[in-house]
């Protein structure tokens, strides 16, 4: 992704030595599809997954500093957040009449906290729709590619841009109607409702790459499409030797999260994301 020239933007918060709530252990028990499905749940919903991770709490650890290594990472997610400013800022005014108000973002190493609980490496970038801010780990992009299988720069991208979709979401108040929904459903209902939000995240996420197309170089959407596989439910389950179960799905099927990403690229319109009145994802 070329962002060369690209200025960065000024709603990042960089968080470093501060306490956080964070908690440490081995992820006994849960096997390695219960690893990869929580590291899945936890990168691309904002929940905190560090208890699921171990068995018992332990003493709050100190978060590293954000040290002159991660320069680059700040400076990346920087830019990237500035084009994503750039992209809504004008999508809104186009296409909904209204203004865009942007997140923050925080980038943090270790743990710290939102107004969502508390964050660390096992939680993950996560949107907080109590703060309007999303959080991103310093680790998480080494993680991203390590241990999901999705390199690149622009896989990256893809990511931030899928927790500022969450944000988009939150401005058009699509999150508090899907939380009231969820309220009263199912536990598999409630599933159902959070795959539709997620694949609609991804679609904005497209819709945002359409937009930049301008910056993307020669197998940046490769990447995106197939970070957005490397994360579908049925692909993690596979690899853990399970047979997909749909039923549990959170984020939809690998098939299902590259063709959303797709359709927002293709189109680059949020009526093209309209996931809840599909009736086939």
């Amino acid at each position: 992704m070329r962002l060369k020239g690209i200025r960065s933007s000024r709603n990042v918060r960089v968080r470093s030595g501060a306490r956080g709530s964070g908690r440490r252990g081995r992820a006994g028990g849960l096997g390695v599809f219960g690893i990869l499905a929580v590291l899945a749940l936890g990168y691309f919903t904002g929940i905190d997954v560090s208890p699921l991770l171990t068995g018992e709490p332990m003493p709050a650890e100190q978060s590293r500093d954000v040290s002159q290594e991660d320069e680059a990472t700040v400076i990346f997610a920087s830019k990237v957040l500035t084009t994503t400013e750039d992209v809504w800022t004008r999508i809104f005014a186009e296409q909904a009449g209204r203004q865009y108000m942007p997140p923050q973002l925080v980038i943090f190493s270790g743990v710290t906290q939102s107004g969502c609980g508390g964050a660390s490496g096992a939680t993950g970038p996560f949107y907080c729709p109590a703060d309007r801010m999303a959080y991103l780990d310093t680790q998480f992009f080494r993680q991203l590619e390590q241990q999901l299988g999705a390199g690149g720069d622009f896989a990256a991208a893809y990511v931030i841009a899928h927790e500022v979709a969450h944000h988009v979401q939150n401005e058009l108040g699509i999150l508090g109607q899907v939380s009231q929904m969820r309220a009263s459903a199912s536990t598999e209902q409630a599933n159902a409702l959070t795959v539709r939000l997620e694949l609609q995240a991804d679609c904005l996420s497209g819709v945002w790459a359409r937009s930049v197309q301008g910056l993307m170089e020669r197998g940046d959407l490769a990447e995106a499409l197939n970070a957005a596989r490397m994360i579908g439910d049925d692909h993690l389950q596979r690899q853990a030797g399970r047979v997909p179960q749909p039923h549990t799905f959170t984020h939809g099927t690998s098939d299902q999260r590259a063709r959303w990403f797709e359709r927002g690229f293709d189109s680059g319109l949020m009526a093209e994301c309209d996931t809840f009145s599909a009736r086939s994802l």
